[in-house]
């Protein structure tokens, strides 16, 4: 099983959008048996809350489900379950490592690192912009799919 962690500030606006994606991706490509999905956040501030009302109606209007996510904080056991555990932004990625004591592990990564991109994902929360977000997300999320069924062929074909 491949375990990937989607992982933003509150877990409401992006990391939940990128949970909700891959999933529906994985979905789509019948992976769910070998791909495992999940958020947190690097705050404690929404713990158990659902998404945002606009990362809900983002996601509503292409059919994707948010059904049964709640807000979770990041916690050290996580780096020991995960595979990939993705930040959404820089401020992310220097909490991460900092939070699970893991500052250059590759596991590790920026999510638009994985895209032309290379920059982080902004947050709706503060841009009130859920389409911009929804893009970068959705060009994230099929780049990192196409990352792990590299990394996991073995795995993928059994």
């Amino acid at each position: 099983m491949v375990n990937v962690l989607f992982v933003c500030l509150g877990n409401i606006c992006r990391s939940p959008m990128a949970e909700a994606v891959f999933k529906h991706l994985i979905q789509n490509e019948k992976l769910e048996q070998y791909i495992q999905v999940d958020s947190a956040a690097t705050s404690g501030w929404h713990i158990g809350n659902p998404p945002h009302k606009g990362t809900i109606a983002k996601l509503k209007e292409y059919n994707i489900s948010t059904k049964g996510m709640a807000g979770r904080q990041l916690k050290e056991e996580d780096f020991e379950e995960f595979d990939y555990i993705v930040g959404m932004d820089e401020n992310n990625i220097r909490d991460i490592r900092k939070m699970l004591g893991q500052p250059n592990h590759p596991k590790i990564i920026r999510f638009l690192d994985l895209t032309i991109h290379k920059k982080d994902v902004p947050d709706p929360y503060f841009t009130g912009d859920f389409q911009e977000t929804y893009d970068l997300v959705i060009e994230g999320c099929e780049a990192l799919l196409n990352k792990v069924k590299s990394d996991h062929k073995e795995l993928l074909q059994s």
